[in-house]
């Protein structure tokens, strides 16, 4: 492999990081309130859940090819892919940050209610903490997930790993395809290890100094 190659790689894999980085933040900062208004208002819970669960259903070159004409947020280029990225990411984080915050015992609500917090500090102070390890779940799958599916960004010029993939599948050329699909591979293993480490420390329980 030559300098001018494994600088390509380093290049289209940062790229692929932020990408992947802005679509999951963007989501996250949609799907987390929309997952707490969920939990407290079961007319919006509903429809809500059954829009993202639509959304997931679209094939994802179906997706870019109705977003590409739309004004603002369409046409060539990474805007367009981070979009529908985004778009694809909601879902799992959607639907564990409402779990999570569903699954916060109901004693522990009470007990907070009983020393008079009121409903946003029990929200702020309870039941996010608590959620907080599933929360993390659905921002390890969305970002797993995204790391493969910002490959196909590359058919209309969001950048990206998968522009060696598909000049590699152009080309009949297998070092292509592996120098963009082996990063990709590695960048959500990379993910899912670290994001998995950060679930493991908010979910053990906290540690007792025994000593005298």
């Amino acid at each position: 492999m030559n300098r001018a190659f494994a600088l390509e790689i380093a290049r289209l894999s940062g790229e692929h990081v932020v990408l992947v980085a802005v679509s999951v933040a963007l989501a996250a900062l949609i799907a987390i309130p929309l997952g707490i208004a969920c939990t407290r208002r079961e007319a919006i819970g509903r429809p809500a859940l059954r829009i993202v669960d639509a959304i997931q259903t679209i094939p994802s070159l179906a997706l870019f090819g109705f977003l590409i004409p739309l004004p603002f947020v369409g046409g060539i280029g990474a805007k367009t892919a981070i979009v529908a990225l985004v778009l694809y990411a909601l879902l799992p984080i959607l639907r564990t940050t409402v779990t999570g915050i569903r699954g916060v015992d109901s004693v522990v609500r009470e007990v907070g209610v009983a020393m008079g917090m009121t409903p946003r500090q029990l929200l702020v102070e309870v039941e996010l903490p608590l959620a907080a390890p599933s929360i993390l779940v659905g921002i390890r799958i969305a970002t797993v997930t995204g790391i493969g599916l910002a490959t196909i960004a590359a058919l209309i010029g969001g950048g990206g790993l998968g522009t060696l993939i598909f000049r590699g599948v152009a080309m009949v050329d297998a070092r292509l395809l592996l120098a963009g699909s082996l990063p990709a591979a590695l960048l959500a293993l990379i993910a899912d290890f670290g994001i998995s480490r950060v679930e493991r420390r908010l979910s053990a329980p906290p540690s007792r100094d025994t000593r005298v």
